[in-house]
């Protein structure tokens, strides 16, 4: 009797790891699953970037579409910085929802004092109707730190609630943990003109600042990506009427 009471007593014990096993990877599940608060609350879901062409564009909706244009561009080498505004003409509709794009290049060499590029990048956050700030950076592995130290005074140079939000490569969001802890809101995946070394075999992404938006091309859709995420649309032409219709489109395909 002591023998079968032992054996129906370490069953239950193993049932019992089994069940709290399974519930803690069902609450898991569910917090991977649970949406994150909107990192850019008050924009579309479709955002349109302008880069560094002339974009004239009477036609958008500001209540359909934002537009993230690029704001500047900062470059490096040797230590010497170079930064250069947009050259460009923009024009949006009044009230159209803007996001400013400040595109970070480094020849490599030593890297500048953090804080003399972000002072740079913070005075975009000061153009009329700049809601968001962008940074567009493929910083390599070696750059990592000097980034997270820039990212860091450039949100202590931002008012408290604009949102701070960077482009991430697709290694960055499939298992390169390395973002954890950046003081942005947003990190949106670039799934278009992917260089060496980056794929996307589709599916969610496990890196939680890359849940709330895509980056694409409509001339490079990707396969199988996850719905209901703001879309940020690339464009290497100037948008036009058509275009910007067929991105309406394309949004609500991805909904």
């Amino acid at each position: 009797m002591y023998h079968e009471n032992h054996g129906m007593a370490n069953a239950r014990a193993k049932l019992a790891i089994v069940l709290f096993a399974a519930a803690a990877l069902c609450i898991a599940a569910a917090a991977l699953r649970e949406p994150r608060p909107d990192p850019l609350p008050g924009f579309p879901r479709l955002v349109l970037w302008a880069w560094e062409i002339p974009e004239r564009m009477p036609f958008l909706d500001p209540h359909t579409t934002g537009v993230a244009f690029l704001a500047r561009t900062i470059r490096w080498r040797t230590g010497g910085v170079e930064s250069r505004p947009r050259l460009q003409p923009l024009s949006v509709p009044p009230g159209t929802p803007l996001m400013a794009v400040v595109r970070l290049e480094s020849a490599g060499g030593p890297l500048p004092f953090a804080g003399l590029v972000a002072g740079e990048a913070a005075r975009d956050a000061a153009l009329p109707g700049v809601r968001a700030l962008q940074i567009d950076f493929d910083a390599r592995l070696s750059e990592r730190a000097w980034y997270r130290d820039m990212l860091q005074r450039l949100r202590d140079r931002l008012p408290a609630d604009m949102p701070l939000e960077i482009t991430a490569l697709a290694s960055w969001c499939q298992g390169d943990r390395w973002m954890q802890g950046l003081p942005v809101s947003d990190a949106v995946p670039m799934l278009f003109q992917m260089g060496p070394g980056q794929t996307y075999a589709g599916g969610d992404f496990r890196e939680p600042l890359c849940r709330a938006a895509l980056g694409i091309s409509p001339n490079e859709l990707p396969r199988a990506v996850p719905r209901g995420r703001r879309l940020f649309l690339f464009y290497s032409r100037p948008w036009t009427a058509e275009t910007w219709r067929g991105a309406l489109q394309l949004a609500g395909r991805f909904r």
